[in-house]
């Protein structure tokens, strides 16, 4: 099943990879991030005319109020909201942490991700015929911590929640919900993983990292099946990454 997809965060890593990978399957895909330019070389790698880029900062409501008014005027409607779009902060001591990272991390990773979804659910909720579906990105840091890191690892464990409460609210508007935990794509972002990052014992030790095209088939799978079925919770990783059993 194929339809139209917004994807947050289109501009790079998994979500220029998930995108992409969309619109090769035959989705018609607006490419959401704050960097233009990064957005129409996402859209320039796609097949021509499956995919727009529309800058937009997730945590401003009439942006995102904009983005799927653009969308649906492109497009007619949406079947299909990844909310991708996030950010971390700098691995310090608990009590190091600045406003401006707490702050910055909650309006990216949860206040953007609900300002999405409210967006996404109230188009599919009127929409004929009616119904989609949202994909939230929450992350292994959804059931685990890094060293350094609670508010990632905060605005994630909230992804979880909000992800059982769409599930919950959309049922009656044929609205599924479902949560991917990425863990080490091979990115921009995870670079610095290769080599070497804090573990919850104090060393410093490089991880495993996969290949970010798995990660978007996966996404690709998840957003294909018909809407009375649902992946609630994927877990994809590298498989040799410290997960199991970190800590």
């Amino acid at each position: 099943m194929a339809g139209v997809a917004v994807v947050t965060g289109a501009g790079s890593g998994i979500g220029r990879a998930s995108a992409l990978a969309l619109a090769e399957a035959g989705w018609k895909v607006a490419c959401a991030g704050r960097r233009p330019e990064a957005l129409e070389a996402t859209v320039a790698a796609g097949p021509a005319g499956a995919m727009f880029a529309y800058p937009a900062d997730v945590s401003d409501p009439a942006q995102v109020e904009a983005l799927f008014d653009a969308t649906v005027a492109r497009f007619g409607r949406v079947d299909l909201l990844f909310n991708n779009a996030g950010r971390g902060s700098p691995s310090v001591d608990f009590d190091e942490i600045t406003d401006a990272d707490w702050f910055g991390v909650v309006a990216a990773n949860l206040h953007g991700a609900f300002l999405c979804a409210r967006a996404a659910y109230r188009r599919m909720k009127t929409q004929c015929p009616k119904g989609g579906r949202i994909i939230n990105n929450g992350s292994i840091s959804a059931h685990a911590p890094r060293p350094g890191s609670a508010p990632y690892t905060a605005t994630k464990h909230a992804i979880t929640g909000l992800t059982k409460s769409l599930s919950l609210d959309g049922r009656k508007h044929d609205i599924a919900c479902g949560q991917i935990d990425i863990g080490n794509a091979a990115t921009e972002m995870t670079e610095r993983m290769a080599r070497g990052v804090p573990q919850a014992d104090g060393r410093i030790a490089a991880e495993p990292r996969m290949d970010v095209q798995d990660v978007a088939r996966a996404v690709v799978f998840m957003a294909s099946l018909p809407l009375d079925s649902n992946v609630q919770f994927m877990t994809i990783m590298a498989t040799k990454m410290p997960f199991v059993g970190r800590g």
